[in-house]
């Protein structure tokens, strides 16, 4: 590993369920991935974020500090593990890019704001390693949305001058970045709405599992068309980019404010929200970028096998997964933010004003400078 430049991502998505970290080597403009971890958050710990994220959450000061203090040393625990499988010491690591656990996003209300908790300050000090996070508000403070971040990683890894690409991450919320193949054309990305949130909340209040593995579950329900149909009445899914939403707004109380679910079987209901998830990531490129010739896929949701199967039978265009062009689709976002954690040491700008509608190009992110390396 001589000449390497090595930082970690570390990566907890709206799906709530544990911690990705990447160990990057960043080294003359290459990205490779060295080593990968994961590490599952308990189910006390997934129930406990689910109920800070709720909408309208009535939670004390006291929980939310001790959460966001409790996720710190967990995203400095995968830190230390990835370290002691390599064999590294934390003066071999740059830096860290955190990005933390949403828990609220709100960029369009009188006040913007965005809510990531798992404070670096712990993740800093526990591993002695110089830890960059809070990446979404400063974008929000320059008038952008705070999201989607990871269009930049994707530009720099993905373009093809030879066709258009959309990037497609499917975590709790799902998001797309078009890369068209014109170098001088704008990139541009927005969250195309719910992606796996609502499949694996319906699925914990049925089966009591944390998500419907491959797909099982919905594949034996049938599609409710009509349902459907009524689910995309949302503005949100017909609302023009720059945009972006949370688990906090695509949740079961949304679902359940928008029709009555008791006359539904359960399982057609999740084979409904699949078509959902996959109708209206497709929709939504064929309005911004109907000359797409392939769909890249990343996130959990690639793994989810029926909703793969609706998404290549409701695209105009080849479906292919990340792993086909050298990134595996669980490792995409964590490598991302430790290539943003990079930009922002290098103070280069890790947003695209086009795809988050910020004012300009801005430095992203907190400096927790450690005690035995600094930035």
């Amino acid at each position: 590993m001589q000449h390497s430049e090595l930082y970690i991502g570390l990566m907890s998505g709206t799906s709530l369920d544990g911690i990705d970290a990447a160990l990057v080597n960043l080294s003359n403009d290459s990205v490779e991935l060295v080593a990968f971890e994961y590490l599952p958050f308990s189910m006390e710990i997934q129930l406990e974020l689910q109920k800070i994220s709720a909408p309208n959450a009535l939670i004390s000061l006291q929980d939310y500090g001790e959460m966001d203090a409790r996720l710190g040393h967990w995203f400095a625990l995968v830190v230390k593990n990835l370290l002691k499988k390599k064999q590294l010491q934390a003066n071999s690591i740059t830096a860290i890019g955190s990005h933390g656990q949403t828990v609220y996003h709100a960029p369009a209300g009188k006040f913007p704001f965005s809510l990531q908790i798992g404070d670096p300050n712990y993740i800093a000090e526990k591993t002695g390693i110089t830890t960059v996070a809070d990446f979404r508000r400063r974008d929000i403070a320059a008038g952008g949305q705070g999201a989607p971040l990871v269009p930049a990683f994707h530009e720099a890894v993905f373009h093809c001058e030879n066709e258009t690409r959309c990037i497609v991450n499917i975590g709790g919320i799902a998001n797309v970045t078009v890369l068209p193949a014109n170098p001088n054309e704008a990139v541009i990305g927005f969250d195309t709405g719910t992606g796996n949130v609502l499949l694996n909340q319906w699925i914990q209040r049925h089966c009591q599992d944390c998500y419907d593995a491959d797909g099982a579950w919905a594949n034996t329900g049938k599609i409710d068309f009509k349902l459907v149909e009524t689910l995309k009445k949302e503005p949100y899914f017909d609302a023009p980019p720059p945009k972006s939403t949370g688990v906090d707004y695509f949740s079961l109380t949304w679902l359940e404010t928008q029709c009555d679910l008791k006359s539904y079987l359960p399982e057609d209901v999740q084979a409904s929200l699949c078509y959902l998830t996959a109708i209206t990531i497709c929709e939504a490129i064929e309005r911004v970028a109907p000359e797409t010739s392939r769909i890249l896929v990343c996130g959990g949701g690639v793994h989810n096998q029926y909703l793969m199967k609706l998404l290549a039978e409701n695209a105009l265009c080849v479906v292919q997964s990340t792993a086909d062009f050298g990134l595996h689709p669980d490792h995409v976002e964590a490598i991302a933010f430790a290539w943003l954690a990079k930009q922002t040491l290098n103070h280069k700008a890790g947003n695209l004003k086009t795809v988050t509608g910020a004012e300009k190009s801005v430095i992203l992110g907190g400096i927790y400078s450690s005690g035995c390396n600094s930035a």
